[in-house]
């Protein structure tokens, strides 16, 4: 066989292989945008369902009136919109500062701690796999342990305070992941040229890292809102089933999940329970795009792009 023979014939076997990997690109290509297409098109049809069926009952009436209580579901659900607003701004309060110092100091401080001393190195390894088992926790779970601290060892009572507490704890571990990772992502050259211009560590943290970092961190929180405002278990058990308006943070309430969950299985009002499941949705849209707008204007004016 000549060379001339063997260089076509290795020139088929590559155009051969060639196509075989454009087809099987192609393949992975379709079987990725149709597992999308499939995704989205559950979600928007379920989204799609539930709101169809709510906007039948939601009228003015519907929204400005509390909950009645009893069997058939009358009233409306005012109070437990205005009490799902107020869990999550003081849960968020409560759980960001946290959540963003504890990250900071896991990618900024820890390496350099843990090198000077054996015993922080082991927390350092303690706190992270804390972190990391405390974020596939069952939600209940952290419902008992805030009604065993909060509410009957602290005397606060089933309140807004003791089921926010029990929040932060339940989306402290997201936060901190979260902002972790976005923390990570920020070049080490923007902190190499911070310090080389004569800035402080913790002024470089503040002022160009976090800054940075920001859009990562807003995320952390987003995934922290719509927790919040989705889980039954956890207030179940810390902030009561009251569906009167408290009035201060030691009051008990009712959120619009809470809602939902008492309407469906405790009353035949289930018409009712649809049109608070689609006020419940509108409002995680809602409160998403809000938290987002507000990051890019702070990120902005933080920059100087404002």
């Amino acid at each position: 066989m000549t060379v001339e023979t063997e260089s076509v014939i290795s020139l088929a076997k590559n155009k051969r292989n060639l196509k075989r990997k454009n087809a099987n690109q192609v393949l992975g290509y379709i079987v990725v945008w149709l597992c999308g297409i499939a995704a989205l098109a559950m979600v928007f049809w379920i989204v799609g369902y539930v709101l169809s069926q709510g906007f039948q009952v939601i009228n003015l009436e519907f929204l400005t009136t509390r909950p009645a209580g009893g069997v058939s579901g009358e009233g409306g659900m005012s109070t437990t919109i205005v009490t799902t607003l107020y869990l999550v701004i003081l849960t968020i309060v409560i759980a960001t500062p946290l959540g963003v110092g504890a990250a900071v100091y896991l990618v900024e401080y820890a390496e350099e701690a843990s090198r000077g001393s054996k015993f922080i190195k082991l927390l350092v390894a303690a706190a992270r796999t804390g972190v990391e088992i405390l974020a596939g926790v069952p939600s209940i779970i952290f419902g008992l342990f805030g009604f065993a601290l909060f509410v009957l060892y602290m005397k606060l009572g089933f309140s807004l305070l003791s089921a926010s507490l029990s929040g932060a704890a339940l989306i402290l571990p997201t936060i901190i992941r979260t902002s972790e990772e976005a923390l990570k992502t920020v070049p080490q050259s923007y902190r190499q040229a911070s310090l080389s211009l004569g800035a402080t560590k913790w002024h470089t943290i503040s002022n160009v890292v976090l800054p940075t970092a920001l859009p990562g961190i807003v995320t952390g929180i987003v995934l922290g809102v719509g927790r919040i405002i989705a889980e039954t278990a956890i207030f179940w058990v810390t902030l009561g089933g009251s569906y009167f308006l408290p009035e201060t943070i030691m009051n008990s309430g009712r959120t619009m999940a809470l809602h939902v969950y008492s309407l469906a299985s405790e009353t035949r009002a289930f018409d009712k329970a649809m049109g608070t499941a689609a006020i419940l949705i509108i409002t995680i849209i809602v409160l998403n795009l809000a938290i987002n707008l507000l990051s890019r204007r702070l990120t902005a004016r933080i920059t100087g792009k404002s």
